[in-house]
């Protein structure tokens, strides 16, 4: 501290990082302590929210939560301690990365003298891979500048999060003069025009095409552009997971979205389909999106370049923001129209609703039934029949609490349905709702979780309880998780009561609308409610044959 010149305002690393995080636009420091921006109240001092949660993975699916909420434009920081800290939070930022989730993470590392000893966790080190930018910061000269990339890389390009590791003795170094910083600017790149006009042809040719949406849509906010689109084509549209409510799901040229569990209409027009055209998605290869036919025409439009052919061949590419490539797209084809119609749409939306009522109809004694334990169908059925999907945002859980809801609920609102197209980790539901409720307070926010999920996060509903972020927390309890066979037990409803929140055990099918009531009144009145509905042990999913 002797280094300062009179005049001069004294400030440390950790007061420089909560101005500079205040400067940026974060609202919300999530993390676990210890981690001086939480300890020293440096964060709330700048006028940001500090939240602390049970554990460091809940407190990034928060931040995760905004993130994508915002469409990017709010970024929310996290921060733990060195150590078991960054042990514990490397699973929630890989799940970030690997779901395209903007935020910045600064754990708290050891002090620089030992940062390369072994076995030290060094969060430099370790995070690259899960980060899509990463750096120590050893030099408190240096704070704005190395802030100031890990916010650009985070708002620039592929949103996916930005971690700085500031080890424990900087955090509490000097910042030698006046610190000035000027916040990170985002900007959006546009399609080839060369392009654009190619592939507005191949689309307008296209005899069935299937568009489909991913998360890049939400991002870019493209929501409209891609309705537009839609129907100047006349071509049904499917989502991805994380695209799922980028269309509305009660539109006549919906086809729902690809997961490893989906609506019957999708795998009929996929079959189908001459040309697919993937817009904002990554067509990674996995198990919880679409598998496209072979023989089948891609058009593949990402803003990252690197997953152009990464799995799936495309005949035809374009690289650019979704919503800009959309809007582009939508002028070309008008061009060509010159306002005449395809002339389709009304074949096209009476075979999709065709379809879709004879896949309803195999699937409503399930839906409908009666039997105890309850069938977990029911529940999701009930909840679609009491809840109004406009004022609500939804998130589940892997396994089947993902599989019996993804296909049967319908979303109507932009970013009203929190999904994820990769390997997800258990517990990752819960977090997303809190922060879903923080960011969307007037929202009924809603997340289901099984038994593997609730043992992995469930102390976390207390962080909702304390922090007064009224959720709705949906657990369907059979008592062994998912199709593994391992016994689980525990009364959940007891635990969540014993956490200061409202709960219910439900095992009668008829009691399952009233509790659903009963608890949406209760979070309306703000408090967190959890309902533990006892359920069969359901096995049969919805996965319609592409081979049919």
């Amino acid at each position: 501290m002797g280094n300062s010149r009179p005049g001069e305002k004294i400030m440390d690393v950790t007061h420089a990082i909560a101005t500079i995080l205040k400067a940026e636009g974060v609202e919300y420091l999530f993390g676990f302590p210890s981690n001086p921006l939480l300890d020293t109240g440096a964060a709330e001092d700048a006028g940001i929210r500090t939240i602390v949660t049970r554990q460091e993975r809940t407190a990034v699916h928060m931040a995760d939560a905004i993130g994508r909420l915002s469409s990017g434009d709010e970024l929310v920081a996290f921060a733990c301690q060195h150590g078991p800290g960054t042990e514990n939070s490397f699973g929630g930022v890989a799940q970030a990365y690997g779901e395209s989730a903007p935020l910045v993470a600064i754990p708290a590392g050891y002090d620089e003298a030992k940062t390369d000893v072994d076995p030290k966790f060094n969060s430099r080190v370790n995070y690259q891979h899960v980060s899509k930018s990463c750096e120590q910061l050893t030099s408190p000269a240096a704070v704005g500048e190395t802030m100031r990339r890990a916010f650009s890389a985070a708002r620039n390009g592929r949103p996916r999060p930005a971690v700085v590791e500031v080890p424990k003795d900087v955090f509490h170094a000097e910042v030698p003069g006046d610190l000035e910083y000027h916040p990170s600017s985002s900007n959006r790149s546009g399609p080839d025009p060369d392009g654009v006009e190619e592939i507005a042809e191949v689309l307008l040719e296209a005899e069935r095409p299937v568009i489909y949406a991913g998360q890049g849509v939400h991002y870019a906010k493209g929501w409209d552009a891609l309705r537009e689109l839609a129907e100047a084509l006349e071509a049904p549209v499917a989502t991805s997971l994380n695209g799922k409510s980028s269309f509305p799901e009660t539109h006549p040229l919906s086809l729902g979205a690809g997961s490893k569990s989906e609506p019957g209409q999708l795998a009929h027009f996929l079959r189908e389909a001459d040309v697919v055209f993937g817009i904002g998605c990554s067509f990674t290869d996995t198990a919880y999106g679409i598998t496209v036919p072979d023989g089948t025409t891609v058009v593949h439009s990402t803003l990252d370049p690197t997953d152009i052919d990464k799995d799936v061949e495309s005949e035809y590419s374009l690289v650019g923001d979704a919503g800009l490539t959309l809007e582009a797209l939508v002028d070309a084809i008008a061009r060509r129209l010159n306002g005449e119609s395809r002339g389709r749409f009304d074949d096209v939306a009476a075979e999709i609703e065709s379809v879709r009522e004879k896949w309803l109809d195999e699937w409503r004694s399930k839906l409908t039934a009666d039997e105890v334990p309850i069938n977990p169908y029911r529940v999701i059925n009930e909840l679609t029949t009491v809840v109004d999907a406009e004022d609500a945002i939804i998130t589940h859980d892997a396994g089947n609490p993902r599989d019996f809801l993804a296909p049967f609920w319908e979303s109507t609102e932009p970013l009203s349905y929190i999904g994820w197209g990769k390997t997800t980790q258990l517990g990752y539901g819960l977090g997303l709702a809190i922060g879903a409720k923080i960011y969307h307070p007037e929202k009924l926010c809603i997340n289901i979780m099984g038994d593997g999920a609730i043992g992995m996060t469930g102390l976390d509903f207390e962080t909702a309880v304390r922090e007064e972020i009224p959720i709705l927390t949906i657990h369907l309890n059979n008592y062994e998780m998912a199709s593994y066979e391992t016994p689980f037990s525990g009364d959940f409803a007891d635990v969540g009561t014993a956490l200061g929140g409202y709960a219910e055990r439900v095992e009668d099918p008829e009691e399952v609308a009233p509790a659903l009531e009963r608890a949406i009144e209760k979070t309306e009145a703000g408090t967190p409610a959890l309902l533990e509905f006892i359920t069969a042990k359901e096995t049969e999913l919805s996965r319609p044959d592409l081979e049919e």
